[in-house]
């Protein structure tokens, strides 16, 4: 049986894995960053909307956030 293909396919698929976890992760710590930067109002709308994220999510990620730093 040759597995060629598979085998390499399944290296692009943890690497693309691996890359998406590295973009979501720079993306919540740029969330955290933007949000504690400012008091504006419709601010965590206007997050929500640029990353695709809802409402809720971004409050998860601020939650989370906050309790990091405890």
């Amino acid at each position: 049986m040759d597995t060629t293909a598979l085998d390499a396919a399944a290296r692009r698929y943890r690497r693309a894995e691996a890359a998406l976890d590295k973009a979501r992760a720079e993306l919540t710590a740029e969330v955290v960053a933007v949000l504690r930067a400012t008091d504006e109002r419709g601010a965590q709308a206007e997050v929500a909307r640029r990353t695709g994220w809802s409402r809720e999510q971004i409050r998860q990620i601020m939650r989370a956030a906050a309790g990091e730093e405890r």
